[in-house]
C-alpha cells in the first residue's frame, strides 16, 4: 500500500508541475517560460520525486515505466496493475487541483488544457504517423536512460538526475509534435478534462508508450542482464 501510495504522490505532481507549467505559465503574457520551462518542469517533477520517493516505489509515474521495467526482468508481475491504476488515479488528482487553480481566473477557457494529441491538435500540426513515431521512440529512449540509470552497476545516487535531464530533453524535442506523452497516465488525466478530441486521439498515448517501453525493456534486457 506505501508503494501504491507514493506512486499517487508522484504522478499527481508530475501532471501538476508538469502541466500546470504548461496551462499557467508557458503563455503568460511576455514572461512566459515557454516550450523550454514546461520541458524543465516536467523533467523537474521526476527529479524530486526520484529522490522523495525512489526509495519507496521505485519512482515510475508512469504505466510505460512499468511496463518496461517489468519487460525487462526488474518489477514482478503481481505489481503491474496495482501500479497502473495508482499512477492514473495520481494523475486524475493532479489534473483536477490544475482545473481548480486555472478556472479561478476570470475569463478561464479550459482549451487543450495540455492535453496530448496529432494533426490539428499538435502544437505545430504534425500528422498521425508523425506523433506515433514520435511517441515510440522518445520513450524507448525514456526507458533505456530509466534502466541503464538503475541498473546495479550503474553509478550509485544518480539515477534520478540522468532520468530527469533525459525527460527533459524528452520534451525539448517532441513538445511541437504531441505535446509530449512518453506517459499514458499524464495523457489520460488531461484528456478526462478535455473530452471530445482528446479523448479520440488517446489510444495513440497509451498504445506508443507502451510500444516503445516493451521493446527497450526487451533491448535492454539482452544488451545488460540485471544479474550480470
Amino acid at each position: 500500500m506505501k508503494k501504491l501510495i507514493a506512486e499517487f504522490i508522484g504522478t499527481f505532481w508530475l501532471v501538476l508541475g508538469g502541466c500546470g507549467s504548461a496551462v499557467l505559465a508557458a503563455g503568460y503574457p511576455e514572461l512566459g517560460i515557454g516550450f523550454v520551462g514546461v520541458s524543465i518542469a516536467f523533467g523537474l517533477t521526476v527529479l524530486t520525486m526520484a529522490y522523495a520517493i525512489g526509495h519507496i516505489s521505485g519512482c515510475h509515474l508512469n504505466p510505460a515505466v512499468t511496463i518496461g521495467l517489468w519487460v525487462g526482468g526488474r518489477f514482478e508481475t503481481k505489481d503491474v496493475f496495482p501500479y497502473i491504476a495508482s499512477q492514473v488515479l495520481g494523475g486524475i488528482a493532479g489534473a483536477g487541483i490544475l482545473y481548480l487553480i486555472a478556472s479561478g481566473k476570470s475569463g478561464f477557457e479550459l482549451g487543450g488544457f495540455a492535453a496530448n494529441g496529432y494533426g490539428e491538435h499538435s502544437p505545430d500540426g504534425y500528422n498521425m504517423q508523425s506523433a506515433l513515431i514520435t511517441e515510440v521512440v522518445m520513450t524507448f529512449i525514456f526507458l533505456i536512460i530509466i534502466l541503464g540509470a538503475t541498473h546495479k552497476r550503474a553509478s550509485a545516487g544518480f539515477a534520478g538526475i540522468a532520468i530527469g535531464l533525459g525527460l527533459t530533453l524528452i520534451h525539448l524535442i517532441s513538445i511541437p509534435v504531441t505535446n509530449t506523452s512518453v506517459n499514458p497516465a499524464r495523457s489520460t488525466s488531461q484528456a478526462l478534462f478535455v473530452q471530445g478530441w482528446a479523448f479520440e486521439q488517446l489510444w495513440l498515448f497509451w498504445v506508443a508508450p507502451i510500444a516503445g517501453a516493451i521493446m527497450a525493456g526487451l533491448l535492454y534486457r539482452f544488451l545488460a542482464p540485471d544479474n550480470e
